[in-house]
């Protein structure tokens, strides 16, 4: 037990830890030389095209002294390293939650260009309520950086420690990297063990051969294949199909004991009975919280055929990520379709890309939603969707969030402007350092309404500090707010699919927007069709789109012209039978284009 190592690397976006992870992976030979390739942890595409990792990815590696020097500080032949790299961006932050579990140190990596950003501090305080050693690295010093050792005294400042304890190290050419990999051995512990047979589910994936993959962190115990083993959870007996470690593939083994990270087949083919959280053995494990979603969008499939599709797609994608949450929905214009539940845009947007290229399903989603607590005369209920927000409230709450920022001073005067754009509150400021006579970097702390995040908040702060700030966000509670449901009625029906909830500010111009933009869409009928918009049962913008022509006499030729006039009575008459009775008829293609803008 005394010769394993685990721990995750942690760190801001796009700060190297992939790239940090390869060089690991080279040095302790767990892949050959002619495998290799650049961000080999990352198996997605998109992670790969994006540069960023989107999944955990845990590996076992065996590390041995490279020189005799080496191997007289150490206390083994060999050690076992078990490495989980973890995303960086905040709508993953889940994802990295689930990695501090399993593990008992983390490495937490800065690039010495941008030196300490918001992501850093969330993660390095993540590691410290988990009580992990955190061990710091400054990444990129091959490009020999001005402002080098500010950056090893930001980083020494936040962990506690001496400058002389930070790591520095070259990710992209391995310079430091040895040195590293030896600081996690001697300063990282040993595996805490559990005197009960438990092993904690940190992530899942499906094979159709082995069923439901359980990836775990053992604790107490021992698995092995044909063992009789106990979800704790959902109360469920199985017998163990396979165990393994990942080399990062999957590598068979006869076991798995306390102190390992591996892999348990479970031979279940119901993907919903696996929860991530959840403990196999005989005693359920403590402390972990269950993700949850902070914006709704209601998805359907492009071919209404691919009802059936859609669904075990996302249920595969539960299976890899446990974040994602959805039931079943309905629309009157797209169909069958399910409302889904993500921690953020970006989370969105990876899970629509994965539907479409990993399933071939192409989706239309419906505007981005958040969870409103409203109060009713029945009591207080969350709301969701839209559609389903009541009028006659007594009240109403948004989410919030607690938003950290970190940017140079010059910029701040720009931030702080942003506030005329989004409701800004309980603004302060922090001066993190000085370097020489200026005030260097700020730490902006404020709360905002969740709904306003979900927008274009990252493009706003990246174009008014010219990329140079970054954020980080956790949810805070609800407050009261000042909204409403804004409905479209187009031929006096409610097209729920473009119902939205705005502020009651800005729900004019809003409606002004969507009335002008359904007229120049929306194809000619044989009939008159009026586009309202409706806030509050009250009509605050309208549009009407005339009825198409069509010249019913001009198959006559010369006569008397009591024949045109009968059939243009007949005309009149048929066109108010269809007012009558018209519908409202979006095409689909104008329908995507409507909620794209």
């Amino acid at each position: 037990m005394d010769n394993i190592r685990n721990f995750v690397i942690i760190a801001h976006i796009d700060h190297g830890k992939s790239t940090l992870a390869d060089r690991i992976l080279e040095i302790t030979k767990t892949i050959p030389v002619w495998q290799m390739q650049p961000q080999y942890l990352d198996q997605l595409d998109l992670e790969r095209e994006r540069g960023i990792t989107i999944k955990m990815a845990p590996v076992r590696m065996i590390y041995k002294p490279q020189d005799q020097k080496e191997a007289e500080t150490f206390n083994f032949d060999f050690y076992i390293l078990n490495l989980i790299d973890t995303p960086g961006h905040s709508d993953f932050s889940y994802e990295v939650s689930r990695a501090l579990k399993a593990v008992e140190g983390a490495v937490l990596l800065v690039d010495a260009v941008q030196g300490v950003q918001a992501q850093t501090l969330a993660n390095f305080n993540a590691a410290r309520k988990a009580g992990l050693k955190i061990l710091g690295c400054v990444n990129k010093i091959d490009l020999n950086p001005l402002g080098l050792e500010s950056v090893i005294k930001e980083l020494a400042d936040l962990i506690g420690c001496g400058e002389e304890q930070i790591y520095k190290v070259s990710a992209k050419t391995g310079q430091g990297v040895k040195d590293l990999i030896n600081g996690i051995v001697k300063n990282i512990p040993s595996p805490a063990l559990s005197d009960d047979e438990q092993s904690l589910i940190f992530d899942s994936a499906y094979d159709d051969h082995k069923g439901v993959i359980a990836y775990v962190r053992v604790f107490g115990g021992k698995f092995y294949p044909k063992k009789e083993a106990r979800l704790i959870a959902v109360e469920k007996s199985f017998l163990i199909k396979e165990t393994g470690f990942f080399s990062p593939l999957l590598q068979p083994v006869n076991e798995i004991k306390a102190g390992d990270i591996g892999y348990i087949a479970t031979g279940i083919k119901d993907s919903g009975i696996i929860r991530v959280g959840d403990t196999i053995g005989a005693k359920a494990l403590s402390g972990y919280t269950l993700p949850q979603p902070v914006i709704f969008v209601s998805l359907y499939p492009d071919d209404g055929n691919k009802y059936d599709d859609l669904k075990n797609a996302l249920n595969r994608l539960k299976l890899i990520d446990s974040s994602l949450y959805f039931e079943p929905d309905f629309s009157e214009i797209l169909g069958r379709g399910f409302k889904v539940g993500f921690l953020g845009r970006l989370h969105f947007e990876i899970i629509i890309e994965r539907l479409k290229r990993e399933f071939a399903i192409e989706i239309i989603p419906t505007f981005p939603s958040v969870a409103y607590k409203v109060k009713t005369k029945k009591g207080e209920i969350i709301v969701e969707t839209p559609k389903d927000f009541p009028e006659d409230n007594l009240g109403v709450y948004e989410p919030i969030v607690l938003i950290k920022i970190i940017t140079p001073s010059e910029y701040l005067g720009r931030i702080l402007s942003l506030k005329n754009i989004f409701h800004f509150y309980d603004i302060e400021t922090e001066f993190l350092r000085l370097k020489g006579d200026s005030k260097d970097k700020v730490l902006l702390s404020l709360k905002m309404p969740l709904a306003e995040l979900i927008s274009d908040f990252d493009d706003k702060l990246k174009s008014v500090s010219v990329g140079y700030a970054s954020f980080s966000y956790e949810f805070f509670g609800y407050a009261p707010a000042e909204v409403a449901k804004l409905e479209v009625l187009v031929a006096g029906e409610i097209v729920a699919g473009l119902t939205r909830i705005v502020y009651k500010s800005e729900t004019y111009h809003i409606a002004r927007k969507i009335a002008e933009e359904l007229k120049k869409c929306l194809p000619k009928q044989l009939f008159i069709q009026p586009i309202q918009v409706k806030v509050s049962s009250r009509i605050v913008a309208r549009e009407t789109i005339s009825a198409l022509k069509k010249d019913v006499t001009g198959h006559l030729y010369g006569g008397d012209r009591s024949r045109k006039m009968k059939l243009w009575k007949k005309q009149k008459k048929g066109k108010k039978k269809l007012q009558a009775r018209g519908r409202a008829n979006i095409p689909l293609d104008v329908f995507k284009d409507l909620l794209k803008k």
